[in-house]
């Protein structure tokens, strides 16, 4: 995290910037939070504006308590992070920072449904089926290569393959 003149650079693929903690629209940060263990990590930034200026946060250990016990009770499995209060000229700032996961896919749940987030640039975006399925394999430590094929290897040759080369290479 870069600080300069009082502003953050810029929201980017490892950081969300959050001017205050969004109580009762909890969904709005943790898709972030999805997204972040679903990729490579990063971090939110609660006092911060969309311009990257640093506003603060009037009491960070109750917005720390609240994150915490709905990262607990909205997210599935709960993803590793960590809450780190900041203080810079006069201003609290709380850094939720999100470990990229290994035991994806990581889902936000709210009244029976489960969507997953990935990072995309600066934006959190629900997966789409192939997404999905990606971090389905990552989580389960399998490749697309590793999975089982229904085609029997028996029935094929490389015949056309090993003529070409001859022809080819002489």
């Amino acid at each position: 995290m870069q600080i300069h003149n009082n502003t953050l650079i810029a929201e980017c693929s490892a950081y969300d910037f959050k001017e205050m903690l969004e109580r009762k629209k909890v969904k709005s940060w943790l898709k972030s939070v999805s997204a972040f263990a679903n990729t490579d990590g990063g971090s939110l930034f609660y006092g911060v504006n969309d311009d990257g200026v640093i506003v603060g946060l009037e009491n960070p250990q109750a917005d720390a308590d609240f994150i915490s016990e709905m990262i607990k009770a909205r997210l599935d499995p709960v993803p590793e992070v960590q809450l780190i209060p900041i203080e810079h000229e006069g201003h609290t700032l709380l850094e939720v920072k999100v470990k990229a996961g290994t035991l994806t896919p990581y889902y936000y749940y709210q009244d029976g449904t489960r969507t997953a987030y990935m990072r995309i640039g600066n934006e959190s975006v629900e997966c789409n089926s192939q997404q999905l399925l990606s971090l389905v394999l990552k989580g389960t430590h399998m490749t697309w290569d590793s999975l089982p094929t229904q085609v029997d290897a028996s029935k094929h040759s490389f015949i056309i393959l090993a003529n070409t080369f001859r022809e080819q290479t002489h």
